[in-house]
């Protein structure tokens, strides 16, 4: 068998078709503008003002999902990765760069340690209650 040939079936799986390899998808990048505050919770909200990103050359068909996905229904970083079928490092990568192109805005759940303490939110209700 030729190079061409082991190298054309090395690159295809006869039941999905084409494969791409996730780097191809990132353009070989692993990392993003802002990706290291893309935990798996954080979630993704389209920008009200977005366009039709199908209209854009430069973004890939993964970014024009991942707008369309999030702009009915706001979804997490892990929800993203489990519909779109790709590993969750491509898909932070792929944000990333809607997140720079303003397409989409992320918003971080708020850390445990800066959740108000439960006995103060008990006092303030039995404040609240004694008036």
């Amino acid at each position: 068998m030729s190079a061409d040939g082991q190298g054309r079936n090395h690159w295809f799986d006869d039941e999905a078709g084409p494969v791409v390899r996730p780097y191809a998808m990132t353009r070989g990048r692993t990392t993003s503008e802002g990706q290291h505050r893309l935990d798996l919770i954080a979630v993704v909200v389209t920008e009200p003002d977005t366009g039709d990103p199908e209209s854009d050359p430069t973004l890939s068909p993964e970014h024009v999902e991942i707008v369309g996905l999030c702009r009915g229904v706001p979804q997490s970083v892990a929800e993203l990765a489990a519909e779109l079928d790709l590993p969750i490092g491509v898909v932070r990568v792929l944000i990333g760069d809607l997140v720079h192109a303003e397409l989409v805005h992320v918003t971080r759940p708020v850390p445990p340690a800066e959740l108000p303490d439960e006995s103060i939110l008990r006092d303030v209700i039995n404040g609240l209650r004694a008036l």
